[in-house]
């Protein structure tokens, strides 16, 4: 038999994994992105970072360069931004434009102008989700909302109240124009990362920099 203080716990617990789970975006075939019709659904492991996805055979090792596009801010009404403000979607934004670019120039020449054996990177911010002011904090030292985040954390969930971003990429060769790849993804802090659950943005930040570190190991 439960001990009376555990009962109030577990239904807290629950009560976390409910709201967590319906407060949570979960990203769409774009229909405003370029490549939307070729987007088809992953049934891959990393279905829940990357939901739709396109690939054509490519030999990655033949490109040397990249030019990378100035990021947009998706407008389509199936945008995922809910209530954000435009400031912080700018400043979002930004941090992913100067993020991607330093990433991809660990692997490639950055270039400014299309030409042979160079790649054209196309990123489109289509929703965020901000961090719950205090309460996303305070559940990383409730003992409820520590639990749920640590099994979050070992599944590669998104932690209760947790900010996240979500963005299309495309992918083509400068030269021809071809669609190489395209993507939709979903990243999000670690449920654990405690730091990044302070600032309305630092989860959303924090995704974008797995997002770029997860783009560049692709490319091989």
């Amino acid at each position: 038999m439960l001990k009376k203080n555990l009962v109030p716990l577990l239904f807290t617990a629950a009560a976390v994994l409910t709201l967590t789970a319906c407060a949570g975006v979960q990203p769409v075939a774009y229909t405003g992105i370029s490549s939307a019709p070729q987007l088809t659904q992953n049934r891959g492991d990393d279905s829940g970072k990357v939901p739709y996805k396109y690939s054509a055979p490519v030999a990655w090792s033949r490109y040397t360069q990249v030019v990378l596009d100035p990021v947009v801010v998706y407008q389509g009404s199936d945008n995922q931004f809910g209530d954000m403000k435009n400031e912080d979607r700018a400043a979002l934004v930004d941090y992913m434009g100067k993020t991607f670019s330093e990433k991809l120039a660990t692997k490639f020449s950055v270039a400014q102008q299309p030409g042979p054996n160079t790649l054209r990177v196309k990123l489109t911010l289509t929703g965020a989700e901000q961090t719950t002011t205090l309460v996303g904090q305070f559940m990383h030292f409730d003992l409820a909302g520590n639990l749920y985040n640590g099994v979050q954390s070992i599944r590669g969930g998104q932690g209760a109240f947790s900010g996240s971003v979500s963005y299309a990429v495309e992918i083509f060769d400068a030269a021809s124009g071809q669609l190489l790849k395209a993507y939709v993804s979903k990243q999000y802090p670690n449920a654990m990362n405690l730091p990044a659950a302070f600032g309305s943005l630092s989860a959303a930040k924090t995704g974008i920099d797995k997002g770029a570190d997860a783009l560049v190991a692709q490319l091989h």
